[in-house]
């Protein structure tokens, strides 16, 4: 542990991508393979189970300091990061009493966080506080981070994957590539991967690893589009930026679950997020049997019906379930929107040109030809004012704009950070989605963001007026968002000032100041449904800050009618 947390101190000071690469580096070349296979897991974001919960860890602290809570819940306040606020109150192991050895990263894991998972409280809060007493307050720190399931010191998965491919001497698509999926968090696996670039060592990292999914089903690494700068999204801009419309193939892009399919011993179904998802969708995987060995496919998991996608939630409902019921199957029906082809009898065709991958999908899925496996659908407007008007469909079709793709591009892996639309770009995959809804509404409470800005209010609740009209009823909660256009630290500063000195009210225990009711925001959001869950008995998708609407009156603010006929539209 005293490894990783010296590696997590020189990457959480410094701002460099080079000095956080080089750290990276020197750290996976030297840690022993156990270890360096769970800290590899972990700066990849890799899911893992949360050990307690927060009140669990403020409560078992309190009694082992013998601090009351209130005065944990001021401390935490003044400090900003709970984690931090936590491994100062814990009190150290008493000198003569001699602290045992630190245990290892893997051995945190294995001995203490994974058991802690599975067992009662009282369980949780003996290995809890015992590792305490392991480890220095530098290191209960980095644990307490580890716990939090939000593990953050600025450090990208792409990143941890350069930084691996230099020790190991290939290339970082290789290196994406044998990261990809559910890869076995073993020292062997870590191993096969640190001599992956030495002569004689096969191409698939994981040849001889133990546990978790064979190499053969192993995904490839997405490909991710770059949102269209507002500044071009105009047919004669797009012709003056991406050229002649025959260069681009036009898709609808859907809103779904973006995945991969992968046959090739037998057949898996993938998230972008590394997430096997075959149980929840056996019905895509009886279909994928049918395809040849050595194929994998790219496209969008949709909840599909009547020829149309159904609403994103209705996904979320299969997502959920861990055994998905076979009622739930028929409740939720689904299609796998294939649009792009990464591999056929066992060739990568990553490398080749879309237009000709596109013809080997096209002539793939016909050959299937399973009602569940189709191909997206290539657009035939042969102009951008075309593209236009078919993306000002889009809501009534279901999707979420247009999709820009070369028609002579490779599939990358990522999502290259790029500027304004130039020559370097051309080959990049382009979103152009439809204008997201818009509502304006009150922030009636606040609570304090986490990292740079811990020490500010930055997160907050909305609410809209309950009445007939604007300003009649009461205000009703509604939404949460803590980002936005325009949200520059400056603003939060303003705001924060704001909710200090007007807060009217406190949630103990949970940070949370109620605010007097008279700054006005537009919120953006991208859907919105019923909802028996919210108090409001509304739910909006992806709500974010648009603009501070200083304008306004809280009395101007919209009704939750308005956002009702937003669901019935």
């Amino acid at each position: 542990m005293k490894a990783f947390a010296d590696v997590f101190d020189r990457l959480d000071a410094s701002t460099s991508t080079d000095a956080k690469h080089a750290a990276l580096v020197a750290y996976f070349r030297e840690v022993e393979a156990a270890d360096g296979a769970w800290a590899l897991a972990v700066f990849c974001g890799r899911s893992i189970k949360r050990a307690a919960s927060s009140t669990q860890m403020k409560r078992w602290a309190a009694e082992v300091s013998g601090l009351p809570a209130w005065l944990i819940d001021e401390c935490h306040g003044q400090v900003g990061d709970l984690g931090e606020t936590l491994s100062l109150i814990v009190p150290d192991a008493a000198a003569d009493a001699g602290r045992q050895e630190t245990p290892g990263l893997a051995a945190i894991f294995s001995e203490f966080l994974t058991p802690m998972t599975r067992a009662d409280e009282a369980g949780k809060r003996a290995m809890l506080v015992g590792l305490w007493a392991r480890l220095d307050q530098r290191e209960r720190f980095v644990l307490h981070k580890l716990i939090s399931t939000t593990f953050r010191v600025g450090v990208s998965r792409g990143l941890a994957v350069r930084a691996m491919a230099t020790v190991s001497g290939v290339d970082q698509a290789r290196m994406d590539h044998a990261l990809s999926g559910q890869w076995p968090i073993t020292s062997e696996y870590f191993q096969s991967l640190r001599i992956l670039g030495k002569a004689g060592v096969r191409g698939d990292a994981g040849e001889a690893a133990a546990g978790g999914e064979p190499p053969s089903l192993q995904p490839y690494p997405f490909f991710l589009a770059q949102q269209l700068p507002d500044e071009v999204d105009r047919p004669d801009l797009l012709e003056e930026q991406l050229g002649p419309r025959s260069r681009w193939q036009v898709e609808w892009k859907w809103d779904g679950l973006r995945g991969q399919i992968v046959r090739r011993d037998r057949a898996a179904v993938w998230s972008r997020g590394g997430e096997l998802l075959s149980r929840q969708f056996p019905e895509l995987i009886d279909a994928a049997e049918g395809l040849p060995t050595g194929t994998v496919l790219d496209g969008e998991v949709l909840a599909f019906e009547g020829g149309r996608p159904l609403d994103f939630s209705h996904l979320q409902t299969r997502i959920a379930r861990v055994q998905p019921t076979g009622l739930l199957f028929v409740d939720v029906p689904v299609v796998f929107m294939a649009y792009d082809l990464l591999e056929i009898e066992g060739r990568d065709v990553r490398g080749e040109a879309l237009s000709t991958r596109r013809a080997m999908l096209e002539g793939l899925v016909a050959g299937l030809g399973h009602p569940l496996v189709r191909t997206s659908e290539v657009l035939g407007a042969s102009s951008w004012a075309e593209v236009e008007a078919a993306r000002g469909t889009s809501r009534a079709r279901g999707v979420e704009g247009v999709m820009l793709k070369r028609v002579d591009s490779e599939y990358g892996a990522g999502r290259v950070k790029l500027g304004p639309v130039d020559a370097k770009a051309l080959g990049a995959w382009w979103k152009w989605k439809i204008d997201p809804f818009v509502i304006d509404c009150v922030l009636v409470s606040a609570q304090r963001g986490s990292g740079r800005r811990a020490s500010l209010y930055t997160d907050y609740t909305f609410a809209l007026w309950s009445g007939p009209q604007r300003g009649e009823g009461e205000l009703v909660p509604f939404a949460k968002a803590y980002h936005g256009k325009g949200m520059t630290d400056e603003v939060f500063v303003k705001i924060d000032q704001f909710i200090r000195g007007h807060t009217i009210g406190r949630i103990g225990g949970a940070g949370i100041r109620l605010v007097e009711p008279r700054l006005v925001f537009e919120l953006a959001f991208e859907g919105v449904q019923a909802s028996a869950r919210h108090r409001s008995g509304l739910a909006v998708r992806f709500p974010r800050v648009n603009r501070w609407r200083t304008d306004k009156h809280a009395s101007e603010a919209d009704t939750l009618g308005t956002l009702r006929a937003l669901v019935r539209s």
